[in-house]
C-alpha cells in the first residue's frame, strides 16, 4: 500500500526556518524523482522541489537559494529544508512522486507570520 506521510510544519515567523520531513513507502523509492508541492488557500498546488535517484536537484524560483531538498534512500524519506522564509511561503506542503504522481498524503501546514 503506497503512503505518504509528511510532517514538520508549523508556525514560524518570517526568516525563520524550518525542516519538513516525508516518509515514503508501498513503492520503489529510490528509482523514484521525488517532489515537495505546496498549495496555499485560492492556489493551485504548484511544485516548488524535486530531486531525482542521482541527488539532483531543481527548484521553482520563488524559493531558489531559500530551500533546499534532501533523500535518505535507506529511510525511504525526502527533506525540505526551508530558510529565510517569508509569509507567502504559507501553504500546506506534500511530497510526491514527480511522475506518476501518487495518492496524496494529508499534508503538513507551513504558516510564516509574525
Amino acid at each position: 500500500q503506497v503512503q505518504l506521510v509528511e510532517s514538520g510544519g508549523g508556525l514560524v515567523q518570517p526568516g525563520g526556518s524550518l525542516r519538513l520531513s516525508c516518509a515514503a513507502s508501498g513503492f520503489i523509492f529510490s528509482a523514484d524523482t521525488m517532489g515537495w508541492y505546496r498549495q496555499a488557500p485560492g492556489n493551485q498546488r504548484e511544485l516548488v522541489a524535486q530531486i531525482n535517484s542521482d541527488g539532483f536537484a531543481h527548484f521553482a524560483n520563488s524559493v531558489k537559494g531559500r530551500f533546499a531538498i534532501s533523500r535518505d534512500n535507506g529511510k525511504s524519506t525526502v527533506y525540505l529544508l526551508m530558510d529565510s522564509l517569508k509569509p507567502e511561503d504559507t501553504a500546506v506542503y506534500y511530497c510526491n512522486r514527480v511522475y506518476p504522481q501518487l495518492t496524496w498524503g494529508q499534508g503538513t501546514q507551513v504558516i510564516v507570520s509574525s
